[in-house]
């Protein structure tokens, strides 16, 4: 599904099949730029920031980002393989037609993100602040999205099959609109469950 073009942020530059590849870009600062097809290979950054910023078709393989921001920016058919993000902020950027295979999140600020429909099949989240995020939707298999703030998320039609979810919020999960077979998930987590399907735990 497309976004809807008033989603995306006005950009007011443009950088088009640029090679980043294996660049530092630590402490760069890019606001409302579109970067196109550009090859970010095995970039890395540390306190870089990118805001209202519009990704299309870009490469995020195999970098490694400490403690950079990516606020309110869209990401449209990027790949993002072998990606490691620690301690990010990621807060209301949205995602379309993304990859995202052996990736890895931990720590940071996912808030208000649209991840819906993304295929994190095997990715690694753990302790990420996601809170009323939309993954709807999500395809999520043998994901392990640990103690991860989904307070608030909308997880309608989300795909757990044997994900492991111990330590993470499901305030907002109903069993009866999520697929959870074979997931993993803690003794609080099950009573939680077990009282959204009317049941009482004595």
């Amino acid at each position: 599904m497309a976004i809807d073009p008033s989603r995306l942020p006005r950009t007011e530059t443009a950088i088009h099949d640029a090679d980043w590849a294996l660049d530092d870009l630590s402490g760069r600062v890019h606001e409302r730029v579109a970067f196109t097809g550009v090859d970010l290979t095995e970039a890395t950054s540390t306190g870089a920031s990118f805001s209202e910023c519009v990704f299309t078709q870009c490469r995020f393989n195999a970098g490694v980002h400490t403690r950079t921001a990516m606020v309110n920016c869209v990401f449209v058919g990027c790949s993002f393989f072998e990606v490691g993000l620690e301690e990010c902020k990621l807060v209301g950027s949205v995602f379309e037609d993304c990859t995202f295979g052996l990736f890895t999140a931990t720590g940071g600020d996912w808030s208000f993100v649209t991840l819906a429909g993304a295929d994190l099949q095997k990715a690694t989240i753990t302790g990420v602040r996601m809170r009323e995020a939309d993954l709807s939707g999500v395809k999520a298999a043998h994901a392990k999205l640990l103690s991860v703030d989904l307070a608030g998320a909308t997880l309608r039609q989300a795909d757990f099959t044997k994900a492991d979810l111990r330590g993470s919020n499901l305030e907002t999960l109903d069993p009866l609109t999520t697929t959870l077979k074979g997931a993993v998930i803690d003794t609080a987590q099950a009573v939680q469950i077990a009282g959204a399907l009317g049941l009482s735990v004595r």
